[in-house]
């Protein structure tokens, strides 16, 4: 074992620093094409963000530097520091045509690119087919960007421009703001193409924003020219990609972009107004790149640049209303997965650990060997050779369950279920349920104090559930073959045999889960227990009270005589006869079940869908004080009806 754990440590270190090892430096790019956003006059200088575009990523070298206005010769300055409010968004076309495969790439690229996107860089989505809207506000919580993208589907027409118009409004209109847009064709919805097409490439150029286009599967020139257009507003760049891989490196080259950015600073010898060509020039990771911008500077003069090194939360963006958020490159990836490996060790270790037995036990067990002799083993009695591994455990479920209100409870629903387990190895297992609850709270809620809960819930809730479940159907099909068994019983007593032969046959002939439980019955009169002691013990063992009445039947055909067969018969036939108006009963009330469980099911799953739809309106619930408060009153109204609907229901037979 120590040899097999060591190679998995071994593994699993070489993959770590598979991942951790930083790569080597990437060649230079073949070339590099630059743009300007974000122009303004600050203290007499005019300052923007330069913005490089490469296959790789590329560092601009501050020393190659030169700037010119109108031609004339200027002092320009770089700053490594970014825009401190950068958002891009992603719009991406949903049309029928993109079917299946399209989907498929627009989620492969989006993955993609939000690995390599800057974390401080806020994504949002927006999707366009009959009609086009915000999917999702710009955030930095990478994990609702790919799940909202992920939910996407191709259907209906092709509403271009009010998907571009519907990217600008949420963008807004301050800092650093790009797009990548994804289309497979043009414009199918709007009256006026021409008309339509020049009001979105206004309202682009207006804004300085940024369009890098991936023109995917498509050869309409109406698509190239249009997507062209909104490129050559601010210096984007078109590409053609016809499979995953091409928009794949589309998107990246896009990421790469955002990460290449810097702030430059021109130094001017007057104040400015009016309209002007700024061309800077340079090199970046020894490739020489010229861009040229025609820029207004008739708006008012800021005064003062904010600071490169803070990025402000903006009101009604997911980051600024999600405190708990959890950014995509955090320790809680590296925690769940811990903690899942724990659990998953753990419940396998519980799974295979021993019957915990005292000394005592141990004691009476090598005195029944030769007191009793062979007999019938349980499930939970029949166990295999323990490990040290797994007495340790054992013993340690066993001291923390001693002593607690629920054991007994447990122990008698494990006997009753007849499950190879003693209160060590349920202790184990239920510690095992809490790491695994826990482990997958942090992965899908992305949220400590929720996915804590989660596993909370899961540890001590599901564990119980499980077991009571188990137990009542075992003590149902018990109840169920109980009436075959007495005729049994009856039919061997009119042989000629007495009642223990007529038990022993039962044991030997009856169907599961009888025979065991009569068996071990059996078992105790072969060590002095009276016969209606031993069926009585088996009687509270499976919770049955139809078993305790054939009992008592059996004392008073004892004390007062009679025919016991007939006794039995008579008891058999009453409950079948129970049995029946019981199942009449539950198809009665089958409808009122139906109802308060649809009911109670209801919020469940529009909550889930919710979570895979629409994460940011429900994860409220959990960010939020209100929304904790609606969400523990919420729950505790479905108990309440559920406990209610559940008395109106149920009636004793």
């Amino acid at each position: 074992m120590r040899r097999v754990a060591a190679r998995f440590l071994a593994a699993g270190a070489i993959v770590f620093a598979g991942i951790t090892v930083n790569a080597s430096p990437a060649p230079a790019a073949d070339s590099v094409t630059a743009s300007v956003t974000e122009i303004r006059a600050v203290d007499g200088k005019v300052a923007g963000t330069l913005t490089l575009r490469s296959r790789t990523a590329v560092r601009v070298d501050p020393a190659s530097m030169n700037a010119t206005i109108d031609g004339v010769p200027a002092t320009v300055t770089i700053t490594q520091g970014r825009s401190p409010d950068r958002r891009t968004m992603l719009v991406i076309d949903t049309s029928g045509s993109m079917d299946d495969v399209g989907m498929a790439t627009v989620r492969a690229a989006t993955a993609s690119f939000l690995k390599a996107v800057p974390g401080d860089v806020r994504v949002g989505v927006v999707s366009f087919a009959n009609t086009a809207g915000v999917d999702l506000e710009p955030t930095t919580n990478r994990t609702a960007v790919q799940r909202v993208v992920n939910g996407l589907d191709s259907r209906g027409n092709t509403a271009l421009y009010d998907g571009v118009q519907s990217a600008i409004r949420a963008l807004g209109k301050v800092g650093d703001r790009s797009m990548v847009l994804l289309s497979d064709g043009a414009d199918t919805v709007a009256d006026d193409q021409i008309r339509s097409q020049r009001t979105v490439t206004k309202a682009l150029k207006d804004e300085g924003i940024r369009v890098d286009v991936v023109r995917f599967r498509s050869t309409d020139p109406d698509a190239a020219r249009a997507l062209s257009t909104f490129a050559g507003a601010n210096g984007g760049s078109v590409t053609s990609a016809d499979d995953t891989k091409a928009v794949v490196a589309a998107f990246d080259a896009s990421a790469k972009a955002l990460e290449a950015q810097v702030r430059f600073e021109v130094t001017v010898s007057g104040p400015l107004t009016g309209s002007h060509d700024v061309r800077l020039s340079g090199r970046a990771s020894g490739v020489a790149f010229t861009v040229t911008s025609k820029v207004d500077l008739d708006a008012p003069v800021v005064t003062s640049a904010p600071p490169l090194d803070i990025v402000p939360s903006v009101p009604g963006s997911v980051a600024a209303i999600s405190p708990l958020a959890v950014p995509t490159r955090s320790w809680f990836p590296f925690v769940a997965a811990g903690l899942l490996g724990v659990g998953l060790f753990v419940m396998v270790a519980g799974a295979f650990v021993p019957t915990f037995q005292s000394k005592r036990q141990l004691r009476v067990g090598s005195i029944e060997q030769y007191v009793v002799g062979p007999r019938t083993l349980s499930r939970s009695e029949n166990k295999s050779v323990r490990t040290p591994l797994s007495e340790q455990l054992t013993a340690l479920g066993e001291r923390a369950m001693t002593g607690r209100r629920f054991t007994s409870w447990v122990a008698r629903n494990i006997e009753t279920a007849d499950l190879p387990f003693r209160l060590g190895d349920w202790f184990i297992l239920s510690l095992a349920s809490i790491a695994v609850g826990s482990a997958l709270g942090f992965v899908i809620i992305q949220d400590p104090v929720a996915g804590l809960g989660l596993g909370l819930v899961v540890g001590t809730v599901l564990p119980q559930l499980v077991l009571r479940f188990l137990a009542e159907r075992r003590a149902k099909k018990f109840e169920r073959v109980l009436p075959d068994v007495l005729m049994l019983v009856s039919t061997s007593l009119r042989s000629g045999f007495g009642l223990p032969q007529a038990l022993d046959g039962v044991a030997r002939d009856a169907a599961e889960p009888a025979a065991k439980e009569f068996s071990r019955a059996l078992a105790e009169t072969r060590i002095g227990t009276d016969i209606a002691d031993a069926l009585d013990h088996a009687a509270l063992r499976m919770g049955s009270k139809s078993l305790r009445w054939t009992t008592m039947a059996i004392r008073i055909q004892r004390e007062v005589g009679g025919n016991l067969a007939e006794t039995l018969v008579t008891t058999a036939s009453t409950l079948r006869e129970r049995e029946s108006l019981f199942r009449q009963v539950r198809a009665l009330s089958a409808e009122g079940r139906l109802s308060a469980y649809i009911l109670v099911a209801i919020p469940i799953f529009l909550f889930l869908y919710l979570t895979v739809v629409n994460y940011e309106y429900i994860s409220l619930l959990w960010t939020r004080p209100m929304g904790l408060l609606m969400l523990g009153a919420s729950i505790i109204s479905i108990i309440i009806g559920l406990i209610w609907m559940r008395r109106i229901v149920q009636v004793e037979v």
